[in-house]
């Protein structure tokens, strides 16, 4: 019996098995006839396409074409095309006429109704079966790319057009998108400006009308104008030179056209018009502009006649005057032609003071009278004059205050006299009696300290130190002080006076923190308009973080200002400019900009000091003869780099070791320069040149570049620079590339005219390697234009000179604070210095703020004060060119729980780090797939996965994990792997759920008879040797 088992269980085993194999084998083949594809889908919705679908299916089945249309809402909807059956046989390939909606393919027109725009739209081809619990067997979808509104083409109807048609054709909701409103009253300047009196100013031009009648009008009216232009200004200072501008038009030829308002020196208008027949004149006004009052000039043109008024307002009182000048011919003025210039220019320096709105009435004069004059609202919610007449007041009681008490430690002084001893004890045993305080003395509470402190300069360095910009400075140390000492945010309510009184008394450093404060609402109510006002006085003074500030504020249009890329422009690019000038000129106060963020523990170990033992190791090392380690602590002490305090002194010490006792290139090269220039060694010229030709024989590029800047400027040697440039600029040197550019740009290329085309595309190609003149120079030609040869772009160019301005040396330096207190763990501290560097928007520096908000670690905000902060500044973060990703995640976080409109703009956020590879973000979409939200079509195509939309969920899951997994991060491999392991498995428990309960009820029946069998086996006698 044994035996019989023992044969029998063998091949029961074998055939059963087979069987199985059999019939999986036939059920897969089976299951395979089930097949669907789009075979010539098309890239975009057409129409009339024949489409070709090749289909099958196993059972008598149904195939399905749909058409799933994403809008930029948020709302997807599915259209069903066609249907027709399957029959079980041959593949079989149907052709059909894709006939799609006509508001997908055509524009608007009446007939055709307007649609949502559209974000994408999805061919879907699928084999359906009913009654089965999975009705779709098979599935193909096809993405087409759908065009914009403007780009579609307009349907050719076949119909005659109804009468009610034509009339809805007619109405102003249809007209409206066919022809935009535009506008005959222009506002070239709805803000103010700050003018530093400068060659900085904003840069406007104006389009011809798309309105034929009104185009029509314009060209008539070039011959003959009938127009007005309204300008408010504030003058502070008169002009240094004989003339600075107000308000000018600018041709294609750098000629002053109509019209050319400018300020003399002294305080008169200089009026100036061109004729139609191309002649210029002008004239002066017999009034002055006032200085410190608001005034409205308004230029009147008719025909030859020109009107000059001026309204100023002092107070309640106003003061009106007025010029008519009639000009010998008609005056011509193309508005189209050139561009205006508001404030300072290439070719002229602006006012001092400030711009208020100007208004270009185009093709007609202000319905409003002279004396009907309003200030605008935005000049009244500055109030500027009750600032400046608030601080004329304190310098009265300061200047009183320091010579009264001039007075008192010279009256003191005179009053020495030497005693005996017994009347030095006579006078200390004497009762003490009551002070008698002088009328001048007397202080309100909250300008004690400015009382206290001018009282200390007079009595320790006299009246003539003792000025009020010196309070002013010591009114700004102590309020740091304080706020160094503070460990939570009350304490600047009570330090904000202090700066207030030190900007009154000229110190631009406290209005700009004071500004600052007031626009973050640190520890203090947020006051936009107090916030702007104190940064126009630090702006207007040429401080380089307000104008900073400014810049930002325009350029994003934050706190209600209006968005103006060429008043953005006209700050940032003052400051850079600066930039460029202040690299050149290295002073304590500047340090070099790095944009270190405070979640990368690399960057932040790399942090250093003159002490610390990473700077002294690389010293070590370079004495050593280590030529890398040399460069490294050179460098950081040139510019001030990773925490190490700039001392060109010892920089040049170092370049000198470098070159000489090590032979190195770089080393060579940087020595040269510092010698050419002066710069922490003594000027020698020979000896700079020696090293820059050993740099140069050692094939350093940069060293050919400085030879050819030493030909150009020692010996005008214009061949022998070119030469060298041109060599250099093959080399991809940036310098070289900018030099290049300035030779043509001024004519001094040898053989050549000046070409302007030229030096636009050597300042291009000089900017693109990273150079910082080069980007300046660049942008300054992309508000204006070359005519004929390169179009105007001030959105561009203000990203430019905006990337130039943040190299500048002054924000490096509060940067290099903020992250000194945050090594140091004084997080308030930290917390302040990046609020003021990200005030003026530099990305880096909002991020940190939000991390530091976000961490917490001093405690020093309350829970909403932190995650105010923390929504603030990551969403100012996430606006930058190159966001973080790390802020895209926690965007998406604070969005997922609640401050914001939920999980769409979670995900939203999570695809824009997902897309730039930040694992975390395709970990975070794949929680939300596994939550059961359906991510929408626009993110699934932004991730390239548009296909998945109708995909099983689990399938959509793994993809994400499986590109977190795949992902450079190393860090995120265990956690994405784990979570793409439990995906599978959740799909296998759910696909097999019944053959394990198949395989549990089998195993359980058979359970007793397998073990008799085995225990059969073990039973049976074993043979003996014999």
């Amino acid at each position: 019996m044994e035996r019989l088992m023992k044969a029998l269980y063998k091949p029961w085993v074998s055939i059963h098995y087979k069987c199985l194999c059999v019939f999986g084998l036939s059920m897969q083949i089976i299951w395979g006839l089930d097949e669907v594809t789009l075979l010539n889908p098309p890239e975009e919705p057409l129409p009339d396409h024949l489409l070709e679908i090749l289909y099958s299916c196993d059972e008598p089945a149904t195939v399905q074409l749909d058409c799933i249309v994403s809008f930029e809402t948020g709302i997807t909807s599915t259209l069903l095309l066609k249907q027709w059956s399957c029959v079980p046989g041959n593949p079989k390939i149907m052709t059909l006429e894709l006939i799609l909606p006509d508001w997908l393919v055509y524009q608007a027109d009446g007939i055709i109704p307007d649609s949502q725009w559209v974000l994408s739209c999805i061919l879907l081809a699928t084999v359906r079966y009913s009654g089965f619990e999975r009705p779709v067997a098979a599935q193909d979808v096809a993405t087409l790319q759908p065009k914009p509104y403007l780009s579609r083409p307009v349907k050719q109807h076949k119909l005659c057009i109804s009468w009610s048609t034509q009339m809805m054709q007619l109405t102003q909701q249809f007209s409206k998108k066919q022809c935009p409103l535009e506008q005959e009253t222009v506002h070239l300047l709805s803000s103010m400006y700050a003018s530093t009196g400068e060659s900085f100013g904003i840069t406007k031009t104006l389009d011809p009308y798309s309105n034929e009648f009104l185009e029509y009008l314009r060209v008539k009216a070039i011959s003959f104008p009938w127009c007005m232009f309204s300008i408010w200004i504030f003058v502070t200072r008169h002009c240094k030179d004989n003339l600075c501008g107000v308000f000018y038009h600018i041709d294609r030829h750098n000629n002053y056209i109509t019209p050319t308002l400018l300020i003399k020196k002294s305080g008169q208008l200089h009026v100036q018009m061109v004729g139609v027949s191309g002649e210029s004149s002008a004239f002066v006004s017999p009034f002055k502009v006032p200085l410190s009052e608001w005034c409205q000039i308004s230029v009147m043109l008719q025909g030859r006649m020109v009107t000059v008024s001026m309204v100023c307002m002092n107070k309640e009182q106003r003061s009106l005057h007025s010029i008519e000048h009639v000009m010998g011919r008609n005056v011509k003025l193309d508005d189209t032609e050139g561009y205006f210039v508001i404030g300072g220019g290439k070719f002229i320096q602006g006012v001092e003071g400030y711009f208020g709105p100007l208004v270009y009435y185009r093709n007609r004069i202000s319905p409003h009278s002279t004396p009907e004059v309003f200030v605008p609202d935005v000049i009244r919610n500055v109030n500027l004059t009750g600032w400046l007449q608030t601080c004329q007041e304190f310098h009265l009681e300061m200047n009183v205050k320091i010579r009264g008490y001039s007075l008192k430690a010279k009256q003191e002084t005179e009053s020495e006299i030497c005693f005996d001893a017994f009347h030095e004890w006579m006078e200390k045993d004497r009762l003490p009696s009551k002070s008698q305080c002088e009328v001048w003395e007397v202080t309100v509470p909250h300008r004690r300290q400015a009382a206290k402190l001018a009282k200390l300069l007079v009595f320790k360095h006299g009246e003539r130190r003792a000025r009020l910009p010196a309070v002013g400075r010591a009114l700004y140390s102590l309020s740091l002080h304080k706020l160094s000492r503070a460990s939570s945010t009350g304490v600047v309510s009570r330090i904000l006076p202090l700066l207030l009184q030190a900007g009154c008394l000229a110190d631009n450093r406290a209005l700009h923190m004071a500004s600052v404060l007031y626009s973050a609402g640190l520890g203090v109510k947020e006051q936009p308009n107090k916030a702007w006002l104190l940064a126009l006085l630090a702006a207007q003074k040429d401080d380089r973080l307000a104008l900073l500030h400014l810049g930002h504020l325009h350029h994003q249009g934050l706190h209600g200002l209006p968005t103006d890329p060429d008043l953005a422009y006209a700050y940032y690019a003052n400051i850079a400019k600066q930039t460029t000038l202040d690299r050149h000129n290295h002073t304590p106060e500047q340090t070099f900009v790095e944009a270190v963020y405070l979640n990368n523990d690399e960057m932040l170990n790399l942090q250093t000091s003159e002490h610390h033992h990473i700077f002294q190791w690389l010293k070590l090392q370079a004495r050593r003869g280590a030529a890398e380690a040399e460069q490294a602590v050179a460098r950081m002490l040139y510019w001030g780099q990773q925490g190490v305090s700039p001392d060109v002194q010892k920089a040049a010490r170092h370049y000198e070791r470098g070159a000489v006792q090590w032979k190195e290139p770089v080393s060579m090269y940087d020595y040269g320069i510092v010698l050419l220039q002066g710069h922490g060694v003594e000027k020698d010229i020979p000896k700079a040149l020696t090293f820059l030709n050993k740099a140069m024989d050692k094939g350093f590029v940069p060293a050919i570049n400085a030879l050819a800047w030493y030909y150009e400027h020692f010996e005008q040697d214009y061949e022998q620079a070119v030469q060298l440039w041109e060599k250099a600029d093959l080399r991809e040197c940036p310098e070289a590339a900018f030099n290049l550019g300035v030779m043509y740009s001024q004519g001094l290329y040898p053989g050549k005219a000046a070409d302007q085309f030229m030096a636009y595309q050597y300042y291009l190609r000089a900017a693109e390697r990273g150079h910082i003149s080069g980007a300046v120079h660049m942008a300054s030609i992309w508000t204006t234009g070359i005519p004929g040869h390169v179009k105007r772009h001030p959105s561009n160019a203000v990203l430019w000179v905006k990337w130039a301005a943040e190299h500048n040396g002054y924000l490096g330096s509060i940067l290099r604070k903020a992250l000194d207190s945050y090594l140091k763990s004084d997080m308030f501290s930290s917390l302040l210095y990046y609020i003021m560097a990200a005030e003026s928007g530099y990305s880096p520096a909002q991020f940190n703020v939000a991390y530091l908000c976000d961490q917490q670690m001093s405690g020093f905000l309350d829970p909403a004060s932190a995650s105010n902060c923390m929504w603030r500044y990551y969403n100012l973060t996430i606006q930058s060119q190159n966001p973080n990703t790390y802020a895209l995640i926690r965007m998406g976080d604070l969005l997922y729980e609640g401050q914001g409109d939920g999980r769409f703009s979670s995900a939203e956020m999570y695809t824009q780090a997902a897309v730039r590879n930040e694992p975390q973000g395709w970990y975070n979409l794949g929680l939300l797939a596994e939550e059961g939200y359906k991510l929408p079509l626009s993110v699934l195509s932004k991730l390239g996965l548009s296909e998945l939309y109708l995909a099983n969920n689990s399938l959509l899951v793994s993809t994400l994990y499986k590109r977190c997994k795949d992902s450079e991060d190393t860090d995120s491999y265990l956690p994405c792997s784990l979570a793409l392991f439990n995906v599978y498995l959740q799909s296998f428990q759910k696909d097999y759920s019944a053959a394990i309960k198949l395989s549990t009820a089998v195993a359980v029946v058979a359970a007793p008879t397998i073990f008799l069998i085995i225990l059969g086996v073990f039973r049976r006698p074993v043979p003996s040797p014999n």
